[in-house]
């Protein structure tokens, strides 16, 4: 395949760019917002959070509370609208109900020469996630036209595309196939993630119009929750730092690694949500490349 690489966002020296994150606000378990929040503030961005739902926990946990702030948002988005706040992206993720997409679309709108970077947060293990109805994956689908950066792992690009899940190791046919009908859906760059073959490698695969490309990073023999939302994040914070999109996505796969090996370390590890606090490091070294 051939290797795809642009700059999507070109900084200016000392300015610090403001990113509206439309994700959910979870208490305990690191995933979202706990997540967007303090990695695009060490890559220098201004986050402005605007909830999608409040959890207690996030949904791996056997008990958990949610509220959606659907209500709120028109309220919400009226009063930023009348301080006149600008936005150098949108990047959107878990939302809460259907109607939210039509507050995603406004931000659009409003803020047309945004960047926008759409994680369709659905589902994982071809399952959507419990607080998911088809109503809602389907108005999902409306964000997929026109994103500058379209993120989904294996599942999602099932749901959005209408192609049979077919698990984690796929050939480069099948690769191919769900990437030519997201870039067809209207995403300008697609990021495949998660395709495990039979060796100790993960695989993300990039695309364009006019380009491909494979990324591979170590394969660890665990799972945890918030590490798509720890990859999205790394990704945008190294192309507002203005990486090339292949870079970008090398550098995100190597920080979830090394997050998830830190999080082994930690107690009751495998609910507990991704633990990249110690790397953040990483992150803010990318402003001085």
């Amino acid at each position: 395949m051939n290797e795809t690489n642009s700059v999507l966002y070109q900084r200016e020296s000392s300015y610090i760019p403001r990113i509206a994150a439309v994700h959910d606000l979870c208490g305990y378990g690191k995933c979202s917002l706990g997540i967007a929040i303090p990695v695009l503030s060490a890559a220098g961005c201004d986050v402005c959070p605007v909830p999608t739902s409040l959890f207690s926990a996030h949904t791996k946990f056997p008990t958990f509370y949610m509220h959606d702030t659907t209500n709120m948002l028109e309220d919400y988005l009226d009063a930023w609208q009348e301080e006149g706040i600008d936005l150098d992206a949108i990047y959107s993720g878990f939302l809460g109900a259907a109607e939210q997409v039509a507050s995603i679309q406004r931000l659009y709108q409003e803020h047309p020469k945004a960047l926008r970077i759409v994680d369709p947060v659905m589902g994982d293990g071809g399952k959507m996630y419990p607080t998911y109805t088809q109503e809602l994956c389907d108005a999902m689908k409306s964000l997929v036209n026109g994103a500058d950066i379209l993120t989904p792992n294996l599942t999602e690009a099932s749901i959005l595309t209408g192609i049979p899940y077919a698990g984690q190791n796929l050939t480069d046919e099948q690769v191919n196939e769900l990437l030519d009908a997201l870039l067809e859906m209207g995403a300008k760059c697609v990021v495949l993630k998660g395709i495990v073959r039979n060796d100790n490698l993960i695989r993300n695969f990039v695309a364009t119009e006019s380009e491909r490309g494979e990324i591979v990073s170590e394969l660890l023999p665990y799972m945890l929750h918030g590490t798509g939302d720890l990859f999205a994040s790394a990704l945008l914070a190294a192309v507002m730092c203005g990486q090339e999109i292949a870079d970008a996505v090398e550098f995100a796969g190597e920080f979830v690694c090394e997050s998830m090996e830190i999080t082994r370390e930690q107690p009751n590890f495998e609910l507990r949500g991704v633990s990249f606090e110690t790397k953040l490091g990483l992150i803010t070294q990318l402003l001085q490349e």
